[in-house]
């Protein structure tokens, strides 16, 4: 049986995904095995929120090319999760007040 460590791979830090934690709404990536049940579960469980909905998507990798052979990157999927009214989870942690300039100090 799989934990939930394995569902869960960590948070995608993207300009959207910082718009959408306004919404009460995480970004995930996920395991490509794993449902919506299973992120829901491992979500509960490991940040210890309660999750309202789970929205998933298989994101295609891209094509790259190095000289003259090209590959493919694998495939990803990711989650947009949720959280109920009243759970809020601080997945971007606390940025420290860095003074602009020496004078400050």
């Amino acid at each position: 049986m799989k934990s939930q460590y394995d569902v869960l791979k960590g948070p995608i830090l993207t300009e959207k995904a910082v718009t959408l934690k306004d919404n009460r709404q995480i970004c995930l990536e996920v395991a490509r095995w794993a449902n919506k049940k299973q992120v829901r579960e491992a979500a509960q469980k490991l940040f210890k929120v309660n999750v309202d909905s789970v929205r998933t998507m298989i994101c295609r990798g891209k094509v790259k090319r190095v000289k003259k052979n090209a590959g493919k990157q694998q495939n990803w999927k990711k989650a947009i999760v949720t959280l109920a009214e009243g759970s809020d989870l601080d997945v971007f942690g606390v940025v420290a007040n860095v003074p602009a300039s020496k004078e400050q100090e």
